[in-house]
């Protein structure tokens, strides 16, 4: 009998999380029986979401949400042979035992070079958020000019260079100095430390005169509100996120952007990738060859050790990771 560790959301949280407000538990787990397997934690991801859905989707008491690149260690269903990898939504959990129910498995022919870990990352979840964001949502087109904020991280990242792929002049944004060189070493056309401009309309005028075809928002809250008047004509926004406001103990309220959406009659719209779920086998070969030829970055932050979940994530919402973070175990 395996004895998991597993995280558990002691109290919700008010404000910003505080490693006080989560709890290391021990669970005994049954031997598999006909059809189920043993997995084992491999990489753990840790998202923004987390932070809203813990909220509006858990209890207190309850596991963390989230995914893991998991090992198949015992198995009693042909599907998952022992010794192979999969992607399971199963939360913060050293060990699972399931009956196959929600499983992606990593395909056999899994590069040895492409860390297991991108599956969280730009070979997963994140990269599909960005391929749908602008190619379903904001439907970009060569030669557009597009502006994507939290653009240092696990998304923006790949928006960015996804956008550049396509022909587009991309501008983005970062909380560091050095995340703004990084965006530069990815091929931003501009990228700025939103933190110390002296005024980020201004910022946003000069780096793109003309105005913006396409907003890809992972942030919300003001910065958005100063964005809007910046959009060109018929301009797209796909609002991906807003981390901006997930610890706010009171809603944000104005100013207000309807003038703006309507005189520019522009396209708002928030999504969620599993919407295209049906075409991710197909975008995921896109990102794996892009991967593999060496035009999309892998930057990751990988955190070592089941027993600093917490702190990875807290880290994460605090801006620690430049890229995908990810907890090794």
């Amino acid at each position: 009998m395996v004895v998991a560790q597993v995280w558990t959301l002691q109290r919700h949280f008010v404000g910003f999380p505080k490693l006080n407000d989560f709890e290391l538990k021990d669970e005994q787990l049954p031997e598999p029986k006909h059809g189920e397997v043993l997995l084992a934690a491999v990489f753990l991801s840790v998202d923004p979401y987390m932070r809203p859905y813990s909220s509006t989707r858990m209890k207190e008491g309850d596991v963390l949400i989230g995914a893991q690149v998991a090992k198949v260690i015992q198995s009693c269903n042909p599907s998952f042979p022992v010794g192979s990898h999969v992607v399971a939504l199963c939360g913060w959990r050293s060990h699972y035992v399931c009956d196959g129910t929600g499983l992606t498995p990593l395909p056999l022919d899994w590069p040895q070079d492409v860390p297991l870990s991108l599956a969280l990352g730009t070979i997963g979840m994140p990269g599909l958020t960005a391929l749908h964001g602008l190619e379903e949502v904001c439907e970009i087109k060569k030669g557009e000019t597009l502006l994507v904020n939290g653009a240092a991280g696990a998304v923006g990242s790949v928006v960015g260079q996804i956008a550049k792929l396509k022909g587009c002049t991309v501008v983005g944004c970062a909380g560091t100095d050095a995340k703004v060189a990084y965006l530069k070493d990815l091929g931003f056309d501009h990228a700025f430390n939103y933190k110390t401009v002296s005024s980020l309309e201004q910022t946003l005028r000069k780096s793109a005169p003309d105005g913006y075809d396409c907003y890809f928002d992972n942030v919300g809250g003001e910065f958005s509100s100063v964005v809007m008047p910046l959009m060109k004509q018929f301009g797209r926004i796909a609002v991906c996120g807003s981390i901006s406001t997930y610890n706010d103990m009171a809603p944000q309220k104005g100013p207000y952007m309807q003038s703006h959406i309507i005189s520019k009659q522009l396209r708002m719209e928030g999504f969620l990738a599993e919407r295209w779920e049906h075409n991710n086998q197909e975008a995921l070969k896109r990102m794996m060859a892009w991967v593999k030829e060496g035009k999309l970055s892998r930057t990751e932050h990988v955190t070592e050790g089941f027993s600093n979940m917490p702190a990875a994530f807290i880290g994460m919402l605090s801006g620690d990771n430049t890229g995908k973070a990810v907890v090794k175990v």
